[in-house]
């Protein structure tokens, strides 16, 4: 074949890109946003949100107690198949339907305004619970760095005063732009990166004692007061199902990225398959580096991985390793804020919050959703208030963060299997694969959902209860009240149906 006769198949192979902006106002949106972010960037936001650096180290004393090493790393490689299907069909819906509101405004086209209404609301919950899951790790991180660099010893106060300082610093942080944002997500792929490679070469070569690949993939633990080993290890999933999630991110930053249609969609699955590989390693480095599992467990830093890098490493090292995990889950944190507030924004765009009129204003300086910003950062510090009282509730807000999200991922998948050969697909499909990953997604993500709301320590008490599904309940009650003082306003536009209005309304004219 000739070069000019390959050339010309290629370009049938891949037609030009669409325009993003047309395509916008075909589902109803009049862009307010700035498209300043790439490909990558869109790509970063998901892969930085997923964060292994964040949700593995944070939840890995849970990890230690909840099944053991056994679980963890055949928790990890089957949590992250199951994940990676789920987000193959969600990436397909994405490309037909790149908007801010992503999951409730997918939801709300195939299956209606209803569909949609609590979409948006569990979406906002998983999103809210993450920023707090994230923010309150990285203020226990930085507590055990200071325990060992100046002796200081964290207190549910104190701890939660450096969360507060965190949260602050994402806000601000997000009111420069998209472009900011975007800087800093491609920074934090790199950091991410490295950083699994330097924790992980580290803690394979400078200790001399190191535990046998029998204990590493085969010791059980189990601490939870449960008899079943097999509920304590469907427990023991959360560590990698609230790690592998937040990929929604690179959706809901959609009319900021270009050629959104198909960057958006394949940043999803990128963010995710790069994410099951380097947790993996993190994951098994981690669990062969342990000295002593019981003084690991009881560690005075109050982080089971700061204890592991002391043992292995002494405190120069330790200290270091732990600046490393820092700031990779303040990179995770401020791109979790990024994707909520947009949701914020999006979702009070079509009224469906309380005080939507200034919730979905955007600064025509930076053109950036300032109140959502401010909204976002508020509810996820007051989500963390129980971590004040109880050992157990940081568990418990990661579950929010679970149960939340991820049956969000699930509906509009549902919902596009649902609608069969009358879902209109974007420009990147899954094809024949569609339905069976997309009915594997749907099983998987009503499984969990189930499996999180379900107590994680026996006796249950006010203390040791999983309150994820008070806050479950909660959100889906208020959903429900306000839906009948809000559903005359509420709803996604047509086509072109009020593209202007939409226009004034987020720039807080009407």
């Amino acid at each position: 074949m000739s070069r000019t006769a390959w050339a010309a198949r290629q370009d049938r192979k891949a037609p030009p890109p669409q325009d993003e902006e047309e395509r916008l106002r075909e589902l109803g949106y009049q862009p307010v946003l700035a498209r300043r972010m790439g490909g990558f960037g869109n790509f970063a936001i998901s892969f930085s949100v997923i964060s292994v650096l964040s949700g593995c180290m944070t939840l890995y004393g849970f990890g230690l107690g909840t099944g053991g090493p056994a679980v963890m790393l055949w928790g990890w490689v089957g949590v992250g198949l199951f994940v990676l299907c789920v987000g193959l069909a969600l990436a397909e819906v994405t490309s037909a339907y790149p908007t801010s509101g992503a999951l409730y405004y997918m939801a709300d086209r195939l299956g209606g305004r209803r569909w949609g209404w609590y979409t948006g609301w569990l979406n906002l919950l998983g999103l809210l619970g993450a920023i707090a899951g994230i923010d309150y790790g990285a203020a226990l991180f930085t507590g055990a760095f200071l325990n060992l660099q100046f002796g200081f010893v964290p207190t549910p106060g104190s701890t939660f005063l450096i969360f507060l300082a965190i949260l602050l610093l994402h806000a601000t942080l997000n009111l420069f732009g998209v472009r900011l944002v975007s800087v800093l997500n491609s920074i934090s792929v790199w950091w991410h990166l490295a950083g699994v490679a330097v924790i992980v070469g580290a803690l394979a070569f400078i200790p001399d004692h190191h535990q046998s690949a029998s204990f590493v993939f085969t010791e059980f633990v189990n601490d939870t007061g449960w008899a079943n080993p097999f509920y304590v290890a469907a427990v023991g999933l959360l560590l990698a199902q609230y790690t592998f999630s937040g990929y929604d991110a690179s959706a809901h930053l959609s009319e900021e990225t270009s050629n959104a249609s198909v960057s958006a969609a394949k940043g999803i699955v990128r963010a995710i398959w790069v994410s099951w590989i380097a947790g993996f390693a993190l994951l098994a480095g981690l669990t062969f580096a342990i000295q002593d599992y019981a003084a690991v467990q009881g560690s005075a830093t109050g982080v089971p991985p700061a204890q592991i890098f002391l043992d292995a490493l002494g405190s120069g090292g330790a200290t270091a390793l732990l600046l490393v995990v820092i700031v990779a889950q303040l990179f995770c944190g401020n791109a979790e804020v990024a994707a909520a507030s947009r949701m914020v924004f999006a979702f009070s765009r079509d009224n469906a919050l309380p005080g939507s009129a200034v919730w979905r204003k955007v600064s025509s300086r930076t053109q950036t959703p300032v109140p959502a910003v401010w909204l976002s950062v508020v509810v996820a510090g007051v989500l963390a208030l129980p971590s004040l009282y109880s050992a157990t509730a940081y568990g418990a807000v990661t579950a929010i963060n679970v149960i939340g999200i991820t049956p969000a991922y699930a509906i509009p998948i549902y919902l596009r299997l649902r609608a069969g050969n009358r879902f209109e697909p974007g420009p990147w499909s899954l094809g024949r694969w569609s339905k069976p990953i997309g009915w594997i997604a749907v099983v998987w993500v009503a499984a969990v959902t189930v499996l999180f709301c379900l107590p994680q320590k026996s006796p249950v008490t006010i203390d040791s209860m999983n309150y994820a599904v008070i806050a479950l309940a909660v959100v889906l009650l208020l959903a429900s009240v306000w839906w009948y003082v809000a559903r005359r306003s509420y709803g996604t536009p047509s086509a072109y149906g009020n593209a202007r209005e939409q226009a004034e309304i987020a720039e807080g004219i009407v």
